[in-house]
């Protein structure tokens, strides 16, 4: 029985151990030197185009949503027509 749970465990850590990785590189000081150069872009559009898109889209969902929510009220607070 012991053999066998010995077995196992070895197994178990040589396929763990022993897969390929590929190495990673550190990118956090390029992100750091990215994000804290001083060029008059606000940090939330630092990261290239689809941080733009993003930020574009929020804003658009942003106004669309006050403007549905506007009328609505507007649309409630008006007096019913008796038909």
């Amino acid at each position: 029985m012991n053999r066998s749970v010995f077995a196992l465990q070895q197994v178990a850590r040589r396929t763990l151990c022993s897969s390929a990785r590929r190495p990673v590189e550190n990118q956090v000081p390029k992100n750091q030197k990215l994000f804290q150069e001083d060029n008059g872009v606000p940090v939330h559009l630092k990261g290239g185009t689809v941080d733009a898109l993003l930020y574009r889209a929020t804003m658009t969902l942003t106004v669309l949503g006050a403007g549905y929510v506007l009328y609505e009220l507007l649309k409630a607070a008006s007096p019913q027509r008796k038909a």
